[in-house]
Formats: structure tokens, C-alpha cells, sequence
């Protein structure tokens, strides 16, 4: 996809995603979110549904017979992913235990994937009031609540000893902090939703963000993956593998590792083998 594409593409998707996020800010704010549950203790609201069909409707008029891999879809909608040259992954609401906690930790992903790699992303920061679109090898960029935009890049920091690493909030136990302790980073700080934390990396507001183990789904890798990528990082999966966007298995089962290209490296040498 050369440049003039993807900066149209990469449009009409945050367009789409800038008018979930109005649907969901709306919804924050209201008395009865109409919370229910999936699996456990895996909650899901009005916001998730209403964006997510928002975002299928938009989407479909726009590539009509691209899959729309969404989560709050049914899988019969997007049956076939794995043979087509290229589909969407949709997370209408990223970090939907922080919407309803009202912490504030939680945005709009939409990715766009090719030949089974990441090649557009766009994430909604709906309560920063700020919108993020990138493709890798061609731009990266943060657009304001103005409408400016300028381009954001990862952190220069080449020691983890010096490093700031961000972890799961919600998905934390005794074996993942045994694992991220090798790290040696300076901090590892708790925060909500997988879109957020991959931005804070794609900005160089902080270093690493890594989960050494099951770490979502495909929607929840494809969007921050373009972006950490387009913004001179690099993200793959906790062993070092990057996503495949065509694989059969949507579950992200060996984690995530999200950082600037120096210490991509020596954190995967640092996490080792797990579980």
C-alpha cells in the first residue's frame, strides 16, 4: 500500500472511529450503561454493542466484502478472515472494565490488516480528547481535539534499567510478576486497556508495554501494533513473534511486547522462556 492509500484509508477509519467514540462518550456518561456480562467476570455494555454496529455499518459501505473482524460481532460475519487478502479488527470499546469502573482508561481500535500483517491503525483515546492514526513506513501521527495534527514518535531510552514498562491492570498474578521482574526496569506501572498503554510506547510517554501471557485477541494487537510500528517501534508477542492476522486463532496466547527497537531486543532476552 503506497503512501496516498494509506493516508485515505487511514482516514475514512478515523472518521469512523471518531463517531464510535462520540457513541460511547455518550453512554459513559449515562446512569444505566446496561452492563452484562460474557464469561465470567468479562463485562460488556450498550457502548460496546452501539459502536460496534456503527462501526461495521460505516465500514462495510466503504470495502464492502472486506471481513470485519469485531469482537462484539457473531463469527458467521466474518467467517473466512483467514483466506482474505486483507480485513479489519474492530475492539469498539478497548478496556471496557475501566469504562465501567470510570477511571477513564479506555478508546476505539480499529486496525487494518494486509497479507496478514498490520498495515493501518487507529486508536480513539475517547477521555484524552485525542485521536491517533499511523501506517508503518509511511506516517504517524496524533490529531488534537482542534483537528491539528503532528507526528509522535517512541522513546529514544536504550536501557531497561532506565526504563518506564506499563503491565496489565486486570490480568496480573504471582507468575506474571515473577516474569516481568526480570525486566529490571525502573518502573512497572499498572493501567488499563491494551490500546492506551500501546499508545503511551507510540508516543514515548513511556518505554515498554508487556504482558508475558494470554494477552486478548487480534482485535486487540492489530490497530496498536500499526501504530507502535509506524511510530519507529516495535511490537510482537512476548516470545518475539510478530501477529498474524490470518492465522485461524484469534486469542493472543503468548502476550505482547510493545517498545522502541533498542530495547525490544533486551527485554525478550530478559523475559526468557514462560509458561
Amino acid at each position: 500500500m503506497n503512501l496516498a492509500d494509506a493516508r485515505a484509508l487511514g482516514d475514512v477509519m478515523l472518521l469512523t472511529a471518531l463517531g464510535a467514540s462520540e457513541i460511547v462518550k455518550g453512554i459513559y456518561h449515562r446512569e444505566d450503561r446496561e452492563i452484562a456480562f460474557k464469561e465470567g467476570d468479562d463485562p460488556v455494555t450498550l457502548a460496546d454493542r452501539e459502536a460496534n454496529a456503527f462501526i461495521i455499518e460505516a465500514l462495510s459501505a466503504v470495502l464492502p466484502g472486506v471481513p470485519i473482524v469485531a469482537e462484539e460481532s457473531d463469527p458467521s460475519t466474518y467467517a473466512g478472515y483467514t483466506n482474505a487478502s486483507a480485513a479489519f479488527f474492530v475492539d469498539p470499546l478497548d478496556g471496557t472494565r475501566e469504562f465501567v469502573a470510570k477511571n477513564g482508561e479506555f478508546c476505539v481500535m480499529i486496525g487494518f490488516a494486509e497479507a496478514g500483517r498490520a498495515a493501518i491503525g487507529v486508536v480513539v483515546a475517547t477521555t484524552w480528547g485525542k485521536a491517533y492514526v499511523g501506517a508503518p513506513g509511511h506516517y504517524a501521527e496524533v490529531m488534537e481535539a482542534s483537528g491539528a495534527r503532528s507526528p509522535i514518535r517512541v522513546s529514544s531510552t536504550n536501557s531497561l534499567a532506565e526504563s518506564r514498562a506499563l503491565i496489565s491492570r486486570s490480568h496480573k498474578s504471582e507468575a506474571t510478576d515473577r516474569i516481568l521482574a526480570r525486566l529490571g526496569a525502573k518502573a512497572l506501572v499498572p493501567y488499563g486497556s491494551a490500546g492506551l498503554k500501546a499508545l503511551h510506547v507510540a508516543t514515548g510517554q513511556t518505554d515498554l508495554y508487556v504482558h508475558p501471557g494470554p494477552s486478548g485477541m487480534l482485535w486487540d494487537s492489530c490497530a496498536p501494533e500499526a501504530l507502535v510500528r509506524a511510530a519507529g517501534g516495535t511490537m510482537t508477542d512476548a516470545r518475539g513473534r510478530n501477529f498474524d492476522y490470518r492465522r485461524p486463532t484469534l486469542a493472543n496466547v503468548d502476550g505482547v511486547l510493545a517498545s522502541n527497537a533498542d530495547l525490544h531486543p533486551l527485554a525478550l532476552a530478559k523475559l526468557g522462556s514462560f509458561p
